[in-house]
């Protein structure tokens, strides 16, 4: 299953219609290695990348070791979303509250506790009017065929190893109902995705399962 780079296109091309109709910042929720920092076409977006300290300081590290320059509309952003305020943290970076702002969150929703989520869902939708949140996540298991379940497991096992257990799961009626201070909500599953960006392959790559969806939000 290939999951990764179709939700940082699916992203990058609603950042492409927000950056058109004037948001002017993008914030990484959870940034991870992402690149878009230093792949930005947008020379007025300003973007925050926020991530745990930890994460944050080892990517830092890395880039240090190469020959890419820290682009100068970038800003880092350390946040633990369990125990800092996101809000707190983007002031502090300069963040302007009053200005229109996409927000991507991707890779970070199963890992958190139901009120990190909403605290950081009710943050970006405090944004003004014409900003968006983008983020992915994944159904509980008991939705899932019995096949996709022990995928699930697998997974579980793994991250829960690696010390990140999974912890939190919607469905598509559930995440609406988080999502209720949006409107033109969009929830996209493994079919939407492959006929997105995936039609026409000669090497019959896809997105399998069902487990994982993305979904679109607008203020």
């Amino acid at each position: 299953m290939l999951f990764s780079s179709p939700r940082s296109r699916y992203a990058e091309d609603l950042l492409a219609h927000a950056v058109a109709g004037g948001v002017t910042q993008y914030v990484l929720l959870g940034a991870g290695l992402d690149t878009f920092a230093h792949r930005n076409p947008h020379p007025s977006l300003r973007v925050f990348e926020v991530d745990h300290p930890a994460t944050q300081q080892w990517k830092r590290e890395l880039i240090e070791s190469t020959s890419l320059a820290a682009p100068h509309n970038l800003s880092y952003v350390p946040v633990d979303f369990e125990r800092q305020s996101l809000a707190a943290q983007l002031q502090a970076a300069d963040f302007n509250t009053a200005a229109t702002t996409f927000f991507a969150w991707l890779g970070v929703v199963p890992y958190l506790t139901l009120e990190a989520f909403r605290a950081t869902v009710a943050f970006s939708a405090a944004q003004p009017p014409g900003s968006g949140l983008v983020l992915d996540y994944s159904q509980p298991r008991s939705v899932l065929s019995p096949v996709e379940q022990l995928a699930h497991d697998s997974l579980a096992s793994r991250v829960r190893l690696a010390g990140e257990s999974f912890q939190l799961f919607f469905t598509p009626r559930e995440i609406a109902a988080e999502l209720a201070a949006f409107h033109a909500i969009e929830d996209i599953g493994s079919q939407e995705i492959n006929a997105r960006y995936f039609s026409n392959r000669t090497d019959s790559l896809k997105v399998l399962g069902s487990a994982g969806r993305f979904v679109s939000a607008w203020r």
